[in-house]
């Protein structure tokens, strides 16, 4: 294991690879040691009971280490998938015509090329678009809407089309069906278990967040619950003023890249992939990258130079996160991949300093903070030690991207766990007292985090007056250890 602090989060999708309910607790503990900080669970699957269980194996194996991490609920979304197919997938040639119907949605499929839907697409398509099936696998054009449950299909290349996979339909309009019946039951669900994110998936709009806000509140869940919008659609991404609205209004914008190459073209995500993130640091809105980011360690030991490439500019555009997917979920290979995506974060932040980007919020509060992270790199400080009640220190500090470790410490562990997902950010829970920030770096010292063995450690502390007061920083200290 490294001793470089990695600035850059993990974040990584649990699934069968990653946790199992016989010893899913030290299955976690093994991801969790090689450098997973964040941890996606999956809504489009599983079951409630499962994902309980995860939920407090996460917590366990957290405590038992004495690590802060986040938990992220990922609600499945207008997610349009196919339903169960006989023998588990169909080979279709070019040429092929396929019905796929809505009525048939849990029913036994018959091995024809009629398939189950789990979706009414024919409210919404017309013919002439395109729909893309099986994460983009097969290409087909939609030629007739067959009944008010069903459409036609027209194959435009050869492939396999397997039970459950999901449909991507670039031209159609869905409107305002963003929270379908099942991301609701999922709120329900969600909403008094120990979680810190939500995903909204498919989000089209930044007014798609403030509904999505409310139907969280609505559910129960508390005002500190954060959203996070995977941007994945057209609508989303049709100008840079839609993706500005997104980056204002959002808590965390995840760049779901695998969906979006089938919305908009594969050509076109680097770009947009860079919009983001440059909007999400104008606003201090923290960024994660995701999809396919090691996708051959699915199934190889090692990655692509591409794929090195590919974390290596997600690192240097200064993305708060990197996150797995089906490399952890089902994976072959999950260890391996983790432990090859933080080497590569690693060497990319000793290597490539990211560049300054002065976040547009003007508070004094943020000029404080930006201030002490400039003595602190000035004075070449071993660590920026950020009290706060609420994140908002911590965040404006790491919203400055500092070469040098952020140390938060708050009285509220999800705050605490929610920081987690900020860049360089080594995140604490303290009661609050007089100097407790001094004190909590004293321990980390002492115990090896921070620091040098022969020399006295040096520390940068942003703090306030009246501990606890919200927006209350106005202090910077610098002191010795």
């Amino acid at each position: 294991m490294s001793n470089i602090f990695k600035r850059t989060k993990i974040m990584a999708t649990i699934g069968p690879a990653t946790w199992n309910p016989t010893d899913g607790q030290q299955a976690i503990e093994s991801i969790m040691n090689a450098g997973v900080d964040i941890y996606r669970l999956n809504f489009s699957h599983g079951s409630f009971e499962e994902k309980e269980h995860v939920i407090r194996d996460i917590r366990a194996a957290s405590e038992r280490l004495g690590r802060r991490v986040a938990i992220v609920q990922d609600l499945q979304g207008p997610k349009i998938r196919l339903g169960d197919i006989k023998d588990d997938s169909l080979h279709v040639k070019t040429g092929d015509e396929l019905v796929l119907d809505y009525a048939l949605r849990d029913a036994e499929h018959d091995g024809s090329h009629t398939l189950p839907l789990q979706y009414n697409l024919a409210e919404k398509v017309k013919p002439g678009e395109i729909a893309w099936i099986f994460d983009g696998k097969v290409k087909t054009t939609i030629i007739e809407i067959s009944s008010p449950t069903a459409i036609k299909v027209r194959v435009e290349n050869d492939g396999e089309i397997k039970r459950k996979k999901g449909i991507n339909l670039p031209d159609t309009d869905f409107g305002s069906d963003v929270f379908p019946e099942k991301d609701l039951e999922d709120m329900r669900f969600g909403a008094d278990k120990d979680i810190d994110f939500v995903a909204l998936s498919f989000i089209q709009s930044a007014d798609n967040i403030v509904e999505g806000r409310r139907l969280l509140k609505e559910a129960g869940y508390p005002d500190s619950i954060k959203i996070i919008a995977k941007i994945e659609t057209k609508q989303s991404v049709v100008s840079d003023a839609a993706m500005d609205a997104i980056a204002r209004e959002a808590d965390v914008v995840m760049v779901a890249r695998g969906d979006m190459a089938y919305e908009v073209g594969m050509q076109a995500v680097p770009t947009i992939q860079r919009k983001l993130v440059h909007f999400c640091r104008r606003y201090g809105t923290q960024v994660i990258v995701a999809t396919q980011t090691m996708g051959t360690m699915y199934n190889s030991p090692i990655p692509t130079r591409a794929e090195a490439d590919n974390v290596a500019s997600a690192v240097i555009m200064g993305a708060d996160a990197i996150m797995l997917s089906e490399e952890t979920a089902v994976g072959e290979f999950p260890l391996e991949t983790i432990q090859a995506l933080r080497e590569i974060i690693e060497y990319t932040q000793e290597n490539n300093p990211v560049e300054y980007l002065k976040p547009d919020v003007e508070l004094p509060v943020e000029r404080i903070c930006r201030q002490g992270v400039k003595v602190a790199e000035g004075i070449e400080a071993d660590a920026i030690v950020a009290e706060t009640k609420t994140g908002f220190t911590t965040w404006l500090a790491s919203a400055n991207r500092p070469s040098i470790r952020i140390v938060s410490v708050s009285d509220d562990p999800r705050v605490a766990n929610q920081l987690v997902m900020c860049y360089g950010v080594d995140s604490y829970v303290a009661p609050f007292e007089h100097n407790f920030g001094f004190m909590l770096a004293e321990r980390l010292e002492a115990a090896g985090v921070i620091g040098h063995e022969s020399e006295d450690t040096v520390v940068v502390i942003l703090s306030g007056r009246q501990q606890g007061v919200v927006g209350g920083t106005d202090t910077i200290q610098v002191r010795t250890i």
